[in-house]
């Protein structure tokens, strides 16, 4: 539970789906179940085996595509869509995906979740060369690529383009014979395979196939290309064989509690994860609460393993929609009581164990503190499910500067006076690692993305300006972020 301006913002979803005659309405109900991926844009292309057809909407899936006569619009057996929250690339129906061109040999529709971190400098080369742009975000650099590939057949130009790009991606791409999709070398960003109906579909989780009824087949493996054609499916692994390295936060927060990534429920390792905190950090009090709904895998895990009782303590209203006008300074303050309450009676005279799955820049902690505070709780004790963030993202996820991250300019003293709590403590790197089954982190060949706690960023991160640690313009070769703050 944190605000807009103190959370792991969104990523993206998509979504793709070949040779089903209900595939537009297919992919609005998956795109719905990804909801929680990109809340600022949503869009669906078809193809009707004569016509491509889009329709790109800001705002949410539900507002775009419940009505039966925009689905009516987007004709076809084959369709792809994305939800949109934007890492690169402002929020304008210009940026919203899927992203559509005519290339030698048809059209060509393609969407995007994760980040390039090549992007930019691969934009003002091709803008150099007398590329047009007509968006700012970085998947339109992927359609010149292909378009530009001087190789015969559409897939060799997929994976030529492919193998000129940096950075974490799962790709879901339309042309008027096939859909095809991409997983980054390391396997960043997820991208599952299901099949409904005797029709192959890609997602980026399982929750997505769940809404549909489709089975689960397998994950996209890190480094592969899928293409789906009336034949079937067919793989290629245009990059040296590496091991994966999915991201942490995938399964920290970003997936959703029911889905199933890389053979990994998600509900189940959030609970160990609350264990493992429970065993690190002993602590008396007399309630263990959530922080909703964040926090609540964790607190489960940790209330078990520590046999504290778990209760609601915050109620969150549901009905608090994203855009609500908050018209004056006095109100904006209230900002977290219009989302959240405070349950006093299970609070009132307690020590609570506050559990929540990160901090960012601790803004909303302090609030969530004070209120708990304001409601009688005697002594409130923050754990937190992860390790801090000290270091920012630059695949996919709208991290902070690193200025800007409280764990990155306070110690844990400090952040504990800050926060306002009586005692602060978060799961260790190794401890999150041993929730994930592994026995520990191995600092030679880390299992998984985890920069943001670690300063250990798996691919080059050449737009990124290494004294500001934002994205800068041209090739910047980051090399002073792994210093530990």
């Amino acid at each position: 539970m944190q605000d807009d301006a103190d959370r792991l913002r969104e990523e993206c979803g998509v979504f793709g789906v070949f040779g089903h005659p209900d595939a537009a309405a297919i992919t609005a109900l998956g795109l719905h179940a990804l909801q929680h991926r990109g809340q600022e844009s949503t869009g669906i292309v078809t193809f009707d085996g004569v016509r491509f057809h889009s329709e790109r909407r800001l705002g949410l899936v539900g507002d775009a595509f419940s009505d039966e006569r925009i689905i009516a619009n987007l004709p076809g057996a084959s369709a792809i869509g994305h939800n949109r929250y934007s890492t690169t690339g402002e929020t304008v129906l210009r940026n919203v995906q899927p992203l559509f061109s005519e290339i030698t040999g048809g059209g060509f529709a393609v969407c995007h979740n994760g980040n390039l971190t090549n992007g930019l400098s691969l934009r003002e080369g091709l803008i150099r060369d007398g590329a047009i742009c007509q968006s700012t975000s970085d998947t339109e650099v992927i359609l010149h690529l292909v378009a530009r590939s001087r190789k015969n057949r559409f897939i060799d130009r997929f994976i030529d383009a492919l193998r000129q790009i940096e950075g974490a991606y799962a790709l879901v791409g339309i042309t008027n014979k096939k859909v095809v999709g991409a997983r980054d070398p390391l396997g960043i960003r997820p991208l599952v395979i299901g099949e409904l109906d005797g029709c192959y579909i890609l997602a980026s989780e399982t929750c997505a196939l769940d809404i549909i009824g489709a089975r689960h087949v397998r994950d996209v493996k890190n480094g592969e290309v899928v293409v789906i054609t009336e034949e079937g499916i067919e793989s290629h692994f245009p990059f040296p064989p590496q091991p994966m390295r999915p991201c942490i936060f995938e399964y920290i927060y970003f997936s959703r509690p029911d889905s199933i990534l890389n053979g990994r429920p998600i509900y189940s390792l959030r609970k160990a994860m609350g264990m493992e905190l429970a065993r690190e950090t002993q602590t008396l009090a007399d309630v263990v609460v959530p922080v909703p709904d964040s926090g609540v895998p964790a607190a489960l895990g940790f209330a078990q393993e520590s046999g504290i009782p778990y209760e609601l303590g915050i109620i969150r209203n549901h009905y608090v929609g994203r855009t609500f006008i908050e018209p004056t300074q006095s109100i904006r303050a209230l900002g977290v009581r219009m989302k959240h309450s405070a349950n006093r009676a299970v609070v009132e005279g307690k020590r609570i164990v506050l559990i929540d799955d990160s901090i960012v820049r601790g803004t909303t902690s302090v609030k969530i503190v004070r209120m708990m505070r304001e409601a009688g709780a005697r002594e409130v004790h923050f754990r937190i499910s992860s390790p801090p963030i000290r270091f920012p993202d630059f695949y996919g996820i709208d991290t902070p500067v690193r200025d800007n991250l409280l764990a990155a300019t306070h110690d844990l003293e400090e952040m504990r006076q800050y926060i306002g709590c009586d005692s602060l403590a978060f799961l260790s790197i190794d401890g999150l690692y041993r929730a994930m089954g592994e026995k520990e982190r191995d600092p030679r060949r880390p299992q998984f993305t985890d920069h943001c706690f670690t300063g250990d960023y798996p691919t080059p991160l050449t737009d990124v300006d290494g004294t500001s640690g934002r994205f800068g313009q041209g090739p910047k070769q980051l090399s002073l972020l792994a210093e530990v703050g």
